[in-house]
């Protein structure tokens, strides 16, 4: 017999034999590694990328205001603004000292050296700047200022103001923290010989500058979030805008479309009783015709349902047309505004959905008199040429002191109109006129008999 042994437990494999990365458990290792990760995110990968300041933008309040010739010197600003403290550096570095002397040389250009680096490298200006601080550290003297002299004192500050503006404000945060580090670390292994040393100075005053940096750039940062979502809102805001006016446009001209339609079968319908002895072949044209009219009108009112909102009602009376013009201007002056008609050419009857176009503009033009410029005088003008059809509502300027404030509206009234215009390729044009008042002008062309049977 063959002896059996018990089965060892198999250690738990991965799956597909995939081996996962090691992931610590520990949310303070965790937490450590990632702050590592995001410090060799920010001041380590891409630190020596070119990254040029760009000039600063025209928008400015105070470059608007300059002449024309200075504005393209004023956009170099920033750039100017680095050299001078890079300069006020220098200056202080030097002073006191033995003019061209190497030593002398030496260390105005270690001191000059990263603040202009931060103007095409703002990152790799920081870490040169820390070791041309631990240059002057080494090189100063026992009375001298420790472990920034003077002048590296404010050339380092200027390289962390520079570089936080340019960064990120979690950038900023690491360099201060470096900074504590190289200070703390400075003054505990190199301290002997140094009577002073002005680590604490350093800290309080980069604190308070990157600061302030930091709030300007979350505030920036706010501002431009804003912005954007109240761009997309407006944008939004305008389609929805354009699509309900097109929706209202399609609610209208179904009741024309439906006439037609209707008129067109029951024409198809009584044709063959008006013919004596037709065709079968006539009789079957005329079936066919009235058939599609039916299937059309029934698609149609079945468009109608989808766009229709729910608080749509089917209004009773037919669609207004220019015949219904008068009653309209009637309606207005008893709300207060004193309007004119005036009709040039020869009055002649137009296509119906030409026709309530007409009339939609023309009350919609009017509402807007009214809720903009109350207590003005407006115009009605029409005019019949041939081609097409002319209207042009022109109103005044409001009364000084205004008897009625003027009420901002929905905004929709132009772009319906603009929409209504657009669906019968017409041409319009909306702007204030001269004396302070609103002038609405549109054209909207109809097709001569010829045209059509063309």
């Amino acid at each position: 017999m063959t002896e059996t042994t018990p089965s060892q437990p198999m250690p738990p494999q991965p799956p597909d034999g995939a081996f996962e990365p090691y992931k610590p458990r520990s949310p303070e290792v965790r937490a450590v590694l990632d702050a590592l990760g995001r410090l060799r995110q920010d001041l380590f990968k891409g630190a020596f990328a070119y990254r040029p300041l760009p000039p600063m933008s025209m928008d400015r309040p105070f470059v608007r205001h300059l002449p024309v010739r200075w504005r393209q010197y004023a956009a170099w600003t920033p750039h100017l603004v680095v050299a001078a403290a890079g300069g006020v550096a220098l200056l202080v570095t030097v002073a006191g000292r033995p003019v061209g002397s190497p030593g002398t040389l030496l260390s105005g250009l270690l001191v000059v050296a990263p603040v202009l680096l931060t103007l095409a490298r703002p990152v790799a200006a920081f870490w040169l700047s820390l070791v041309v601080t631990w240059i002057g550290g080494v090189l100063a003297t026992a009375w001298d200022e420790w472990p920034w002299p003077p002048g590296s004192f404010i050339s380092y500050l200027v390289v962390l103001t520079v570089v936080a503006v340019r960064t990120r404000p979690r950038t900023a945060a690491w360099m201060w923290a470096i900074t504590a580090f190289y200070g703390f670390v400075t003054v505990s292994t190199l301290g002997g010989g140094h009577y002073d040393n002005n680590v604490g100075p350093m800290l309080v005053v980069s604190a308070i500058a990157l600061l302030a940096v930091t709030v300007r750039q979350i505030r920036r940062e706010a501002e431009q979030t804003v912005t954007a979502q109240q761009s997309q809102t407006a944008h939004e805001r305008s389609r929805r805008t354009l699509l309900e006016e097109r929706t209202t446009i399609a609610r209208e001209l179904h009741d024309v479309v439906a006439h037609h339609m209707s008129v067109v079968a029951i024409q198809a319908e009584a044709a063959p009783y008006r013919v004596e002895n037709p065709p079968p072949e006539l009789e079957k044209a005329f079936v066919t015709i009235r058939e599609n009219a039916v299937a059309a009108l029934t698609e149609l009112r079945r468009v109608l349902g989808v766009v229709r909102a729910e608080d749509y009602a089917a209004p009773d009376a037919p669609q207004p047309t220019l015949a219904d013009l008068d009653a309209l201007l009637d309606n207005v002056r008893q709300a207060g505004l004193t309007v004119d008609k005036g009709v040039t050419g020869a009055v002649c009857e137009l296509p119906q959905g030409v026709e309530l176009s007409a009339y939609r503009i023309v009350q919609e033009a009017l509402s807007n008199t009214l809720r903009h410029a109350p207590g003005a005088s407006a115009r009605v003008e029409i005019g019949y040429v041939i081609g097409g059809l002319g209207l042009r509502v022109v109103n005044g300027p409001p009364p000084r002191p205004a008897l009625v404030k003027p009420s901002p509206g929905a905004g929709h009234g132009i772009t319906g109109m603009r929409e209504r215009v657009s669906m019968l390729n017409g041409e319009m044009t909306a702007a204030p006129t001269s004396e302070g008042g609103y002038e609405v002008t549109v054209f909207l062309p109809v097709a001569t008999a010829r045209e059509g049977d063309a």
